[in-house]
């Protein structure tokens, strides 16, 4: 029997690890690149064995990564949250594109690198949306975007974000975050919910400074886990 979307979140325990809740699969996903390193799509799997609940780390030092193994207890591991808890929406900038507004929240960015390549950046495919081409090269862009920083919605719909099909899951990236996918309800450690959204990354390195969201700072960091289920 499946398990009902709002039984499936992720809990933010005080200085502790994600409690993961409602059978949620866990799985590697990975970035592929071009021979330039540009990122250009996700390569999933395998699966992590899992129970229908589990903890995942979120100091970085655990042994059995990515599933906590209580280190943070012996660390005195601080993971105070200061994230926002407002919506997205109040934090989001507008690009008016060809046909498109394509919003975009900082504050969250994991720095994963699809909205840019060699020729391009998300921001001149906006421009240029009105092209099938273009148009279709944007719409990859934004989609594969983890974080859920970048979104967009068309002048027909203003009011609707146009998002992808995501399985209920969670990817474990290598040397970087956690990524949330399919509309995961994330709660904090005081039993608040956080807004929930289609694509969403925790910080899974300890050192973000925007607690329990990624913020890209493993890369400064030198945070390094392949990720690769036993």
């Amino acid at each position: 029997m499946a398990v009902p979307q709002a039984e499936r979140r992720v809990v933010v325990v005080r200085s502790g690890p994600y409690r993961v809740e409602g059978d949620i699969r866990l799985l590697r996903t990975a970035i592929v690149t071009t021979e330039h390193g540009e990122p250009i799509a996700w390569d999933e799997g395998p699966d992590f064995d899992t129970s229908d609940a589990y903890e995942l780390c979120r100091c970085g030092m655990s042994e059995t990564k990515p599933f906590c193994d209580r280190v943070c207890e012996r660390l005195g591991f601080d993971g105070t949250e200061v994230a926002d808890r407002g919506p997205i929406a109040r934090r989001r900038e507008p690009w008016q594109g060809k046909g498109v507004v394509l919003y975009d929240d900082r504050t969250i960015c994991t720095h994963a690198g699809f909205c840019t390549n060699l020729r391009t950046t998300v921001w001149t495919l906006a421009d240029e949306a009105d092209d099938p081409d273009g148009r279709a090269e944007f719409v990859a862009m934004v989609h594969q975007c983890p974080s859920g920083r970048l979104a967009f919605a068309t002048d027909d719909d203003p009011d609707t974000l146009v998002e992808p099909e995501l399985e209920p899951s969670i990817g474990v990236e290598p040397n970087a975050s956690y990524w949330l996918r399919g509309g995961i309800a994330v709660v904090s450690e005081d039993g608040t919910p956080y807004e929930v959204r289609n694509r969403q990354t925790l910080c899974r390195c300890g050192n973000s400074a925007n607690k329990p969201f990624c913020d890209g700072r493993h890369k400064r960091t030198g945070f390094v886990d392949p990720a690769v289920p036993s």
